[in-house]
């Protein structure tokens, strides 16, 4: 009996060992930073990038891949270095602040006698296929903070990468999405803070206005 109790021991020491030795690969969605210069003309706005909604089955450290049509698959060994949500704000962030050659004052006080346009992003896809292809669904709305009639100018963007290869190949796939977000969203600001009637550069442009 007792040694079969030891031998018992030993086994689930090893199993603990074997679990507890398996490597764990944080990722980041925020490329590196470069020093060109911004992609527009320097925006005369600042830009307020609100917290980012993300679908709750997404919004952990672990990555979530899809299996086929309806599996996924919650990979404890691939991981972001924050939930996905601060990720993805990171992320637009620093790549809007860079394209629109401006700042990103959320959490800060609203300057006097400047501007600052707010971007809401909405997540409603972000759907990894590993060794295949990365698919980023979102809407965003942009409007001033300071405006009254809270007129907003709302934005839809489908993006696809492909991904062949392993998980590194796949985290610059999602960065590479992003990255294209990211444009579409610099180039909508651009246009809604020269005229509020302009139109979004992506495939669904709505105007609204709530009183």
């Amino acid at each position: 009996m007792n040694l079969s109790i030891r031998h018992c021991v030993i086994v689930l020491t090893f199993g603990l060992t074997a679990c507890a030795s398996a490597p764990v690969h944080y990722y980041t969605l925020l490329e590196p930073v470069t020093t060109t210069s911004p992609a527009l003309p320097p925006a005369s706005f600042l830009i307020d990038v609100l917290p980012i909604g993300v679908p709750a089955q997404l919004d952990q450290p672990q990555w979530v891949a899809r299996q086929g049509d309806s599996g996924i698959a919650v990979l404890d060994g691939e991981r972001w270095a924050a939930p996905l949500s601060d990720e993805l704000r990171a992320a637009l962030s620093a790549q809007l602040v860079q394209r629109l050659g401006t700042l990103d004052i959320a959490g800060l006080p609203q300057p006097i006698n400047t501007p600052v346009l707010r971007i809401k992003l909405q997540v409603h896809r972000f759907d990894a296929w590993p060794g295949q292809t990365v698919q980023l669904d979102a809407d965003w709305s942009l409007g001033y903070a300071d405006d009254v009639n809270h007129v907003h100018l709302i934005c839809r963007g489908q993006f696809n990468e492909t991904a062949p290869g392993g998980y590194p190949e796949l985290a610059r796939a999602e960065q590479r999405a992003v990255g294209k977000l990211a444009i579409q969203i610099a180039e909508d600001a651009s246009g809604w803070t020269r005229a509020n009637q302009a139109k979004c550069s992506s495939m669904t442009s709505l105007i609204s206005s709530r009183r």
